[in-house]
């Protein structure tokens, strides 16, 4: 694997000294050349490198030189080639998502993590979900609503108070924004094959933006469309034994 290995860093200080001494002690992968890619920083990181590198298919091999790091594995410069020969690799599918805005453009975007939809202005977001063409709620009054992946539960789901889904579970969560009507509705959880849609009432008095992994927003949405890409898979390296099945489990027990 040495070699063969490309690295990458994010802008943080801690990540760009770290990136330097392992290709000191490694060597740097052409792009071409590479079979495995070491992403040093934090959880945002490895999205972005997620998401830049997937038309490669290639596994990605996170360590953690950032804050939280719930998808990055722990810092060493040691046995670097043995670590990723051992390493479990997860595999996960990405969500698409079609935001129409008020003028009629349509926007394509991916999410890893989860699709949102979040109140523009002052006003709570009124909006109306549709699952696989049924209506389901003709008005959920909220901040906002998203739709995540098992891999992105942990994150503005779980803070939502959202569910979190072990990683081979075929569902996805739809979770409300501090709803407000109905005041009880938890959210729910669907099949992962299911299309949702999301269409903004009142859009004029309460505009709502559209954002998938807070890496692709759209203003003044007027409806958004979340199914999952299963022609979109994205490879995670972890150590043997702290892979993102026992993260989750773990998660629910912290």
């Amino acid at each position: 694997m040495q070699g063969r290995i490309r690295f990458t860093a994010s802008e943080a200080p801690t990540a760009q000294q770290a990136l330097l001494r392992l290709i000191a002690r490694y060597g740097q992968a052409e792009p071409a050349a590479a079979r495995v890619i070491v992403a040093l920083g934090g959880d945002g990181f490895m999205l972005e490198t997620l998401h830049s590198d997937v038309a490669r298919d290639l596994p990605v091999y996170g360590m953690n030189r950032g804050t939280i790091g719930f998808m990055m594995n722990a810092f060493s410069d040691a046995d670097l080639p043995e670590r990723l020969a051992a390493a479990e690799e997860a595999k996960i599918n990405s969500l698409r998502m079609l935001a129409e805005d008020a003028d009629g453009r349509v926007t394509e975007a991916l999410a890893i993590n989860e699709v949102a939809l979040l109140r523009q202005g002052p006003q709570a977001a009124k909006l109306r979900v549709l699952v696989d063409g049924r209506e389901r709620l003709p008005e959920l009054v909220c901040d906002g609503a998203l739709v995540a992946t098992p891999a992105g539960s942990t994150a503005y789901n779980y803070s939502a108070h959202g569910p979190i889904l072990p990683i081979g579970a075929d569902v996805l969560a739809l979770t409300a924004v501090a709803a407000f009507r109905p005041r009880r509705w938890r959210g729910a959880l669907l099949p992962k094959t299911a299309e949702v849609r999301l269409e903004v009432l009142e859009p004029g008095k309460r505009p709502v933006m559209a954002d998938a992994d807070s890496r692709a927003s759209v203003r003044d949405v007027v409806s958004v469309t979340v199914r999952s890409a299963p022609d979109v898979t994205h490879r995670i390296l972890f150590d043997p034994g702290h892979g993102l099945e026992e993260r989750l489990i773990n998660e629910q027990f912290v």
